[in-house]
């Protein structure tokens, strides 16, 4: 079995880009905003039925950003629904622009600017003390000033940040004063913006699979009364052309898996190929790197079999023996194995 692996699973290393460097007062010294930046990849737009032009509407966005640059809050806040629709990475070199022009709201006496502005530094590795931003908001005890239980949008931003909490005290008492009023507060909301905070609290920010969520977050942005066409038509076409991408990709999975043939050969193993895939899904993200999630997908399919044939199939003198092998990491061992381990 370990042969098949080989000639089976092929995946080129990942370039990681360089840990950004951060100077003592929170400047950055280079424009790297991340581990890894996949690189540009074509998609296949004419897979769009309805007609709608992708590239148009990248720039009718990238315009949005350009034109609302007076207007701080309003970019912070595209940033952040770009950021949960799980589309930034068409924007990137806009973003890192944009959160560089907008670090003076971080001693806004607004709690959502002054929030907002934190979380999106932090994201973009900006090293802020989030002690020093929110002092501003709290009493000489440090505790949040009753003032701002009623701002609903700036406590779900408090909310959000506090889940990037590096061990500072402001932020455990972030999480605390948010979550509380934001509780009490849920049954006096318009519903909109009711389901939107229960769902903020049940499924945080910085806690949850985002693309499992950008879906929902669409769906709020739909029901607000101002609201932004083209961005919402971006999302659904993105959401539409990424479904397409996993079924593909998960088609060539389950063909490659029907092929390999092991759940014949080993009637207990898991035949769970979707359940691998999901997995593969969730960690890589990003068109450009549809290989690696098909490539990792049958290194997992590969690791369950070895689990089941330990738990369910092996004997002791079977199990040894596959283990003096993999040990061993030679070919020539594999005439001792069974038939089973082979196929």
């Amino acid at each position: 079995m370990e042969a098949y692996i080989f000639s089976s699973v092929s995946v080129k290393p990942l370039l990681l880009s360089a840990l950004p460097a951060v100077t003592g007062d929170g400047a950055r010294r280079d424009r790297h905003r991340g581990l890894f930046r996949p690189c540009p990849a074509t998609r296949d737009f004419h897979a769009l039925s309805d007609g709608f032009n992708f590239q148009e509407g990248l720039e009718s966005v990238k315009a949005r950003l350009h034109q609302n640059h007076k207007n701080k809050r309003e970019v912070l806040t595209t940033i952040d629904h770009l950021k949960r629709l799980c589309m930034d990475h068409y924007f990137q070199d806009e973003i890192d622009n944009a959160v560089d022009s907008c670090l003076d709201l971080l001693h806004s006496d607004d709690l959502l600017e002054a929030t907002l502005s934190l979380r999106l530094a932090r994201e973009a590795k900006y090293d802020i003390s989030a002690d020093e931003v929110l002092r501003k908001f709290t009493d000489d005890n440090g505790d949040f000033k009753i003032d701002h239980c009623k701002d609903i949008r700036g406590l779900v931003s408090v909310h959000d940040i506090s889940h990037l909490n590096m061990g500072e005290s402001s932020l455990y008492k972030a999480k605390e004063f948010s979550r509380r009023h934001l509780t009490s507060a849920i049954r006096h909301l318009n519903p909109n913006l009711a389901r939107y905070v229960r769902h903020s609290l049940d499924h945080p920010y910085h806690v949850s699979l985002m693309q499992y969520k950008a879906r929902y977050h669409l769906s709020y942005l739909q029901s607000l009364p101002t609201r932004n066409t083209a961005m919402e038509e971006l999302a659904v076409a993105e959401l539409y052309l990424n479904k397409l991408q996993h079924q593909k990709e998960m088609q060539e999975v389950k063909r490659w898996w029907m092929d390999l043939g092991l759940t014949r050969e080993i009637r207990t193993a898991r035949d769970q190929v979707l359940k691998w895939y999901m997995w593969a899904m969730t960690v890589v993200q990003g068109f450009s790197l549809s290989r690696y999630r098909i490539e990792i997908t049958k290194i997992i399919s590969f690791v369950y079999i070895v689990d089941d044939i330990f738990d369910l199939v092996g004997t002791q003198e079977e199990l040894s023996l596959f283990s003096e092998a993999i040990k061993k990491w030679d070919l020539a061992a594999a005439g001792s194995l069974p038939g089973y381990m082979l196929s």
